[in-house]
């Protein structure tokens, strides 16, 4: 009977991923353990997981508490859904930014967000494993929680607890691309890797034919069917790869279209599709939809989808309870013989990983692209940077991590970014490591 733990229950994917757990055969008794700091969203979380129970007719109990320490022994996985600040800090990291010339849409990776939501999230992360590595150290770890490449490395370097870092733009890019080449998705033959919101399809094929000539020359011809999608075509048309996270997200991670008005104009669309300031706009008028949604769905006042969703959570309890191995795409620890043999040892990678009765299991996946790696490599060297920074308590490096950033160096002087990291700083300090020098 497996305890699932989910750390930040408040979040929206807690319906989700608990929706999912249900629709695994042969597992209809379990517990869930729900932690959050906001009792509040705690309840909520409690009430619409326990009304997704009674709906499937299985016989999981549900335990909330604001304190994980009395969840997490017995743990059997450990779901890590944590957003440290809420939406305190969400227009410092925007507004801050901009006042420099960095524009960000999302701002949760790398950057000024992503360095900022790094320095909040990842001491509390630590603080989470090594509670797990004394009261649960046989428990598989699953984070969702972004900047992911930065939790997970920070987590694999100090951390002894078997752990993998999930997102779903692999999933819906491959999806995405049998889309747009009108080919059912189950045909379509396609190898990803590289670093998560940066892997690359370096093999888009469909009956042995290479499909990239057919998806660039549709582009070429019907540019208003990609208009949402400008910055991932872009990079393909010249680079020769598409890759899998978004307009909005890509844009930042690369020095080639925020950083001036008439490039913004000519790439950039509004919303998703790479809008200035959409996350910061957006967030705390989704989180508040998301908890009346909640609220609705415990009244009876708006649908449950129970189906089963693409989300890996539930396919890995399923592979590893039930011995039946299954393969994601998930963030790992590249090794030192390299699972991607030109990206650094000690980096976080994104690769096909075998789930199965022991656990996870790394595939090697070779190498990429010279091109596409370096790239990867761009953003690497911020996010071991940063890591560094949190687990040695130096600002100075977070800093530094900062000057890396591909976006950052093309708009600001090193000089500058100082300034723009001491001024996030101190609208952010209550959320800062404390004693970081």
């Amino acid at each position: 009977m497996p305890r699932v733990t989910m750390l930040g229950a408040g979040s929206g994917f807690t319906r989700r991923l608990a929706a999912d757990i249900m629709q695994i055969p042969g597992i209809e008794k379990g517990q869930f353990a729900l932690v959050d700091i906001d009792p509040k969203r705690l309840e909520l979380a409690q009430g619409v997981v326990e009304k997704i129970v009674k709906m499937s007719g299985h016989d999981w109990t549900v335990e909330a508490s604001t304190d994980r320490r009395k969840m997490l022994p017995g743990s059997d996985y450990i779901i890590n859904t944590i957003e440290v600040s809420g939406v305190d800090t969400v227009d410092f990291d925007y507004e801050i930014a901009a006042k420099y010339g960095v524009k960000q849409c999302i701002g949760d990776t790398v950057g000024p967000g992503g360095v900022f939501k790094g320095l909040r999230t990842i001491p509390g992360w630590l603080g989470i494993l090594s509670d797990a590595e004394e009261l649960c150290p046989d428990a598989l770890v699953l984070n969702y929680t972004n900047p992911m490449a930065m939790m997970t490395l920070a987590g694999l370097l100090s951390s002894n607890m078997q752990l993998v870092g999930l997102c779903h733009s692999v999933q819906g890019s491959s999806q995405g691309l049998a889309h747009y080449l009108g080919i059912p998705y189950e045909e379509l033959r396609w190898e990803c890797g590289g670093i998560n919101h940066m892997s690359w399809f370096t093999v888009l094929e469909h009956d042995g034919e290479d499909m990239y000539p057919k998806l660039l020359a549709d582009y070429e011809a019907n540019p208003d069917k990609y208009e949402g999608d400008m910055v991932r075509m872009e990079l393909a048309k010249h680079m020769g790869y598409y890759v899998t996270e978004s307009t909005g997200h890509m844009s930042e991670y690369v020095p080639y279209f925020r950083k001036r008005e008439d490039l913004l104009a000519k790439y950039i669309r509004d919303g998703y599709s790479g809008g200035s300031g959409f996350y910061a706009k957006s967030w705390p008028s989704w989180r508040k939809g998301c908890d009346e949604s909640i609220r609705r769905q415990i009244a009876d006042e708006e649908d449950i989808d129970l189906s089963r969703s693409h989300e890996y959570a539930s396919s890995i309890i399923e592979a590893h309870m039930m011995h039946k191995p299954f393969v994601i795409h998930g963030n790992v620890l590249n090794t030192n013989s390299g699972l991607i043999e030109n990206l650094p040892p000690d980096c976080c990678v994104e690769v096909p990983v075998l789930v199965d009765k022991n656990g996870y299991n790394p595939c090697r996946f070779g190498r990429l692209p010279t091109e596409c790696a370096a790239i990867n490599l761009s953003n690497i060297g911020e996010q071991q940077l940063l890591v560094e920074a949190v687990i040695e308590g130096s600002r100075e490096k977070a800093v530094r991590a900062l000057m890396l950033d591909p976006l950052t160096a093309a708009v600001c002087s090193p000089e500058e970014i100082r300034c723009m990291f001491d001024e996030l700083w101190e609208a952010e300090k209550a959320f800062m490591p404390p004693g970081m020098e």
